[in-house]
C-alpha cells in the first residue's frame, strides 16, 4: 500500500490465470479491513441512534441519506481527497478502494443492529435494571449478545455485498484516468473489457474459493458461537457446528493469548459500573425537555429549507428546471423497478429462508452457496443480458431490471434465515401443541417472528436496489452499450462523460427517492415491529 504511485503511473493488471491467487488476497485484505471499520462504526453509530431520541432523529435520516448514495458517487467524492491526503504513494488510493468497500458493507449492518437494539424484549431490560446494570455493563452483557446472531448474517451479507461491488472499488477513474488497483475486481474488470470469456471463467472460480475460505474460517465459527445468545428458555433442538471453533476450543495455546483481552473486558465491567443503586435521586431525575423537541424541529427544518434554496439555486445555475423535472420522471421508472423487483423477491426469498432457518445443519450447507450467489458481481451477467437481449429483440426497459436484483435479493434472503434460527424453539414448540398449521401458522407464529428481520432486509435491498441500477440500466460488452430509461442510466451515462453538475443532480435525487421509500414504508414498518411484533 506505501508504494510510490503518481496520478497517471500505469499500474499492470495481467488476465494471467497464476495472478489470481496474488490478486484474491489483495482484494481479501481490502475487504477485511473495510469490514472491520463497518464493525466500528455499527456499534458506535447504531448504538447512538437506539439509545438517544435526540441523536436518532439526526442519525436515521442521516443513515438513510448515506444508504442511497450510490458507490460513484462516494468515490467521485472521496478519492481526490484521499489521493491528496497520501501524495507520492499508493496508499491514498488503496484507502479510497476501502473506504468504498466499507459503504457497501455499513448501512445493513447498522440498520440490524439499530433495529435488534429497539427490539430487546421489556423483560431483559427489566432484569438489567434489578441489577443496576450499567449503560457499560448492558452493552456488552445484554444488548450486544442479543443482536449478534442478526449482526453476523449481516455481516456476511456485507463481506458478499462487497465482492459485488469490488469491481467499481478496484477500479477508480479521477481526472478522466483509471486507476486499476490489482484484485479480484480490476481483473474482471479488464476480462470484461477485453471479452475474455476464460479469463472470466478463472475469476469465477478464484472467487468461489475465496467465499469458501471465508465461510470456513471466519462466519461459520461465528454463526455456531452466536448459537448460545439466542433467545430462548428451552435448548433448541439442532446447533450450528464448525470444525475450526471446536478445535479452537480444545487449544491451551489459544486460551492463554485469549486471556489478556478477556481479562480486560471483565475488568472493565466493574470500573463501568453504575454509580448508584436506583433509588438516589440523581437516579430518578427526568432529563426529558419537551420545548426541546420543538426548538431541534424548527432548527431542523431552517437548515433543510436552506439547503433546498442553496441547491435549487445551483440547479437552476447549471441545469435549469426542466432537467430537474426530466430526473424526477426517470427515478420514477427506477422507482417502479425497485417495487415490483422487491415484492417478488420477497415472495420468492421469505418461505425459502424460513425453511431453511428452521433447519440449521441445512442453513450451514445452503450458507456458502448464498454467499456466493450474493457475491457474484452483476458485470459477469452483462454479456449474457446483451447477448440474449439482441438474439430475441426484447425489450431493455424491462430485461435489464433483474440485474438490479441479482445482487440485493441476497439481503432479504439473509434477514429473514437470521430471523428464523432466532426464533425461540418453545415458540414453535406452542404452535404445535395448538395445532398451527398452514396460513394461519405464518400469519400468528412465523411472519410477526421474522417481521424485524424481514424489514432490516428490505430496506437494505430496496436502497442497495436503487445503487444496482446505476450498473444495471446502462450495460455493456465490448463495445455494444443498451441503456434502459431511468436515473441509474442517466447517472452511468454522465459519470463517463464527467459531467458533474448531471451527477450530482442525479445522486440527489436518487437520494430524494430513496429517503421517501425509507419514511414513508420502511420506518413504519420498523415503528411496527418495535411496538407489536417484538418478543416479550
Amino acid at each position: 500500500m506505501a508504494t510510490p504511485y503518481n496520478i497517471g503511473d500505469p499500474l499492470s493488471i495481467t488476465l494471467d490465470p497464476e495472478a489470481l491467487p496474488y490478486y484474491l488476497l489483495r482484494s481479501f485484505l481490502r475487504m477485511a479491513a473495510g469490514l472491520l471499520v463497518s464493525l466500528v462504526f455499527t456499534l458506535v453509530y447504531a448504538t447512538l441512534a437506539a439509545k438517544s431520541r435526540y441523536a436518532e432523529k439526526i442519525l436515521i435520516p442521516v443513515l438513510d441519506v448515506l444508504q442511497s448514495i450510490p458507490i460513484l458517487g462516494f468515490l467521485s467524492i472521496t478519492v481526490t481527497g484521499f489521493i491528496a491526503l497520501f501524495p507520492g504513494n499508493l496508499l491514498g488510493v488503496e484507502c479510497a478502494s476501502i473506504f468504498a468497500i466499507f459503504t457497501s458493507q455499513a448501512w445493513n449492518m447498522t440498520f440490524s443492529f439499530y433495529a435488534s437494539l429497539r427490539t430487546v424484549p421489556h423483560d431483559l431490560h427489566e432484569v438489567a435494571d434489578m441489577f443496576h446494570l450499567s449503560v457499560w455493563q448492558r452493552f456488552w452483557q445484554l444488548e450486544l449478545p442479543f443482536a449478534a446472531p442478526g449482526l453476523i448474517w449481516n455481516m456476511m451479507m456485507s463481506v458478499s455485498g462487497g465482492w459485488f461491488f469490488v469491481v467499481a472499488s478496484e477500479a477508480i477513474t479521477v481526472n478522466g484516468q483509471t486507476i486499476t488497483l490489482p484484485g479480484i475486481g480490476s481483473y474482471i474488470a479488464m476480462a470484461i473489457s477485453e471479452r475474455n470469456l476464460p479469463a472470466i471463467g478463472w475469476a469465477i472460480l478464484t472467487m468461489l474459493i475465496g467465499i469458501i475460505i471465508y465461510d470456513q474460517l471466519f462466519f461459520r465459527p461465528l454463526v455456531a458461537w452466536a448459537d448460545k445468545f439466542k433467545f430462548e428458555s428451552l435448548p433448541g433442538e439442532e446447533v450450528p457446528t464448525s470444525w475450526l471453533l471446536d478445535t479452537l476450543q480444545r487449544t491451551r495455546l489459544l486460551r492463554v493469548f485469549s486471556a489478556v483481552p478477556v481479562l480486560l473486558w471483565e475488568w472493565s465491567l466493574p470500573v463501568f459500573r453504575k454509580r448508584f443503586d436506583g433509588l438516589a435521586a440523581t437516579d430518578r431525575l427526568n432529563f426529558r425537555l419537551p420545548w426541546f423537541d420543538r426548538v431541534w424541529t424548527l432548527f431542523l427544518l431552517g437548515i433543510a429549507a436552506y439547503a433546498v434554496y442553496r441547491i435549487g439555486e445551483y440547479v437552476q445555475a447549471e441545469v435549469g428546471l426542466d432537467e430537474v423535472l426530466h430526473v424526477f420522471v426517470l427515478g420514477l421508472a427506477t422507482a417502479v423497478r425497485v417495487i415490483v423487483l422487491i415484492a417478488i423477491a420477497a415472495l420468492i426469498w421469505v418461505p425459502i429462508g424460513v425453511w431453511i432457518g428452521f433447519r440449521p445443519k441445512l442453513a450451514q450447507a445452503v450458507q456458502p452457496i448464498a454467499q456466493f450467489m450474493a457475491a457474484f458481481p452483476a458485470n459477469l451477467m452483462f454479456p449474457v443480458a446483451v447477448i440474449l437481449i439482441l438474439h430475441f429483440n426484447a425489450s431493455v426497459e424491462i430485461w435489464t431490471s433483474p440485474l438490479m436484483i441479482l445482487g440485493t435479493q441476497w439481503y432479504i434472503l439473509f434477514n429473514v434465515i437470521s430471523g428464523a434460527m432466532s426464533m425461540p424453539s418453545d415458540f414453535r414448540s406452542v404452535a404445535d401443541n395448538f395445532g398451527l398449521k398452514g396460513w394461519l401458522r405464518w400469519k400468528r407464529l412465523i411472519l410477526p417472528g421474522i417481521f424485524p428481520s424481514f424489514v432490516t432486509g428490505a430496506i437494505t435491498a430496496s436502497g442497495g436496489s436503487w445503487n444496482a441500477s446505476i450498473v444495471s440500466e446502462m450495460v455493456s460488452w465490448g463495445d455494444t452499450t443498451l441503456m434502459a430509461t431511468g436515473i441509474g442510466s442517466y447517472i452511468a451515462d454522465n459519470t463517463q462523460k464527467g459531467d458533474f453538475p448531471r451527477i450530482a443532480l442525479g445522486v440527489a435525487v436518487m437520494c430524494c427517492y430513496v429517503m421517501l421509500f425509507n419514511r414513508q414504508i420502511w420506518r413504519r414498518m420498523y415503528r411496527l415491529a418495535e411496538e407489536r411484533l417484538r418478543i416479550d
